[in-house]
């Protein structure tokens, strides 16, 4: 198996099969070896550098009903709610005084986050902090749109393409969404100019073997500059409320083969990886991860942004706990820096 995981960090791929056997793979030591090879590959990049992103949370509304979310639209028992423009600038300018570098605006498909608002936003947020890096993470919008936030200065853009298998994905979405649509959205913003990031849930209903391996040849394929994967984690409210939350050995493993596929993409360690496991971040962190995103949104609303059960917003989870998050990363031998933390190219 070593000669396996060597391979996959010598060449960046591998054949379905050998694939197919590292992602079965449950040797302890075998598992370390595979870990410490993508942390070596993560060093080689980024050194012991792990980049923080401003999380700001800016709505609750959404007009999908995806299966497995807990603000989908038919739920009736979320406490809803949306930021106005000072209060997402708000949340920016504590955060710059924390020390974020980046920030990322994450909501729902909120209809009422029209262009001209998310574009004052950015270019409000730009002009104040012109050396900081803005995401988005509004979900699917059309060529235009995403142009014209381009444009107004957001510089990356986050869109999980959940799955590649077409069929997995109506699993997961209402009728009316398309795994075709989701990868036009991310062609189109490559094209633009965005710094994309893709990714998917781990063990998310039905998914395969197959499944995850469409999902890996899919990143492959595409090259993102960031991918963001964590466990899927059922919510109460939700269709999927009795599904069985990914697995953290899974999703460790996955992070290392990413890293070994894609050296130099910016790889969360993600808050649903610090949901299940109290140590959750930092074995992301050891396993080839080199991003948190600390959440910089109001505390009054954090609750409420409920996309899983117990989802974190307190602690290393939350901002203002910035010294206790730098604290526990020193202690497994890395530094959380402030910089934009760019994709190298």
């Amino acid at each position: 198996m070593k000669v396996i995981i060597d391979k996959l960090a010598a060449t960046g791929d591998l054949p379905t099969a050998e694939m197919e056997a590292l992602l079965h793979l449950n040797n302890t030591n075998q598992l370390c070896y595979l870990y410490d090879k993508a942390d070596e590959v993560r060093q080689q990049h980024f050194g012991n550098k792990v980049y923080i992103r401003g999380l700001i949370e800016v709505s609750n509304y959404c007009k999908n009903n995806c299966l497995y979310c807990g603000i989908r639209a038919a739920n009736r028992d979320v406490e809803r709610y949306r930021l106005n423009k000072e209060e997402i600038l708000s949340c920016a300018e504590e955060g710059y005084g924390l020390g974020f570098r980046t920030f990322v605006m994450q909501g729902g498909e909120d209809v009422t986050f029209t262009d001209a608002f998310v574009c004052d936003v950015v270019s409000e947020m730009k002009k104040r902090y012109p050396e900081c890096a803005i995401t988005l993470s509004l979900g699917e919008r059309s060529y235009q749109s995403y142009k014209a936030m381009y444009d107004a200065g957001a510089d990356r853009y986050l869109l999980r393409h959940e799955t590649a298998d077409s069929a997995h994905y109506q699993k997961l979405h209402p009728q009316g969404m398309l795994l075709e649509t989701r990868k036009k959205c991310l062609e189109d913003l490559k094209y633009i100019g965005y710094q994309v990031g893709a990714g998917f849930m781990v063990g998310s209903p039905y998914q395969t073997t197959e499944n995850i391996l469409a999902d890996l040849r899919f990143l492959k394929r595409f090259e993102p500059h960031m991918v963001g994967i964590g466990p899927f984690i059922p919510h109460k409210d939700t269709p999927f409320a009795q599904f069985k939350a990914g697995d953290l050995t899974m999703t460790l493993k996955l992070l290392a083969i990413i890293r070994l596929m894609l050296p130099k993409v910016l790889l969360p360690a993600t808050t649903a990886l610090g949901s299940i496991h109290p140590q959750g971040r930092e074995m992301g962190i050891c396993a080839g991860a080199n991003v948190v995103m600390p959440n910089l949104s109001p505390q009054q609303h954090r609750a409420h942004y409920a996309l899983y059960n117990n989802k974190l917003s307190s602690g290393a989870e939350s901002a203002q706990m910035l010294e206790e998050l730098k604290e526990r990363m020193a202690r497994i031998g890395y530094e959380v820096v402030v910089d934009r933390g760019d994709a190298p190219k």
